[in-house]
């Protein structure tokens, strides 16, 4: 909460998201912002939160993956994030005008959803509620290189997955 003129106000979630066209049919817009909102709430990190949601082919998810990562492979959901890292300092730089705290980017691959939902024999919608939760840690600072920190996020997702899953309209498939 902020105080704003002498009254209390609840700030707010703020998720921009983005389907390429060519999946635009397939994919309703609302319903991936709301599981993202799910999944910042479930984490405990929505008040005052902003992240965009990019659900795009899976040639440009490979493009950053190599870009930016140094793999040049398919993956199915990338995280950029904007909060300095727990090792890292904050810059000095005051906070934005709109008082929300800038998240980052959870990028995922459509195609690689619905071949990994395939796979795990669940929709789709499953399988992006998966990927999104994934991401939305990654922009929170879990990791999953090493064995240990890899455990730790499988725990924090698999309890963000079953309150969402629990969520009236959530509609995980």
């Amino acid at each position: 909460m902020r105080a704003y003129l002498g009254y209390a106000m609840m700030m707010a979630v703020e998720i921009n998201v983005l389907v390429d066209p060519e999946f635009e049919g397939c994919l309703d817009a609302g319903w991936l912002e709301g599981i993202a909102g799910e999944a910042l709430t479930a984490a405990g990190a929505a008040a005052g939160a902003e992240l965009g949601l990019v659900i795009t082919g899976g040639e440009r998810v490979r493009r950053l993956n190599r870009d930016y990562r140094g793999r040049d492979e398919p993956t199915d959901v990338l995280a950029f994030f904007m909060l300095p890292g727990p090792e890292e300092e904050s810059p000095p730089f005051v906070s934005p005008p709109d008082g929300l705290r800038h998240l980052g980017e959870v990028i995922i691959s459509y195609p690689q959803a619905i071949k990994q939902a395939g796979e795990h024999g669940h929709s789709i919608k499953r399988e992006l509620t998966i990927l999104i939760i994934h991401g939305v840690l990654h922009l929170l600072g879990y990791d999953d290189e090493e064995p240990e920190p890899r455990r730790l996020m499988s725990v924090k997702e698999g309890e963000i997955l079953k309150h969402i899953e629990g969520s009236p309209g959530a509609d995980p498939g």
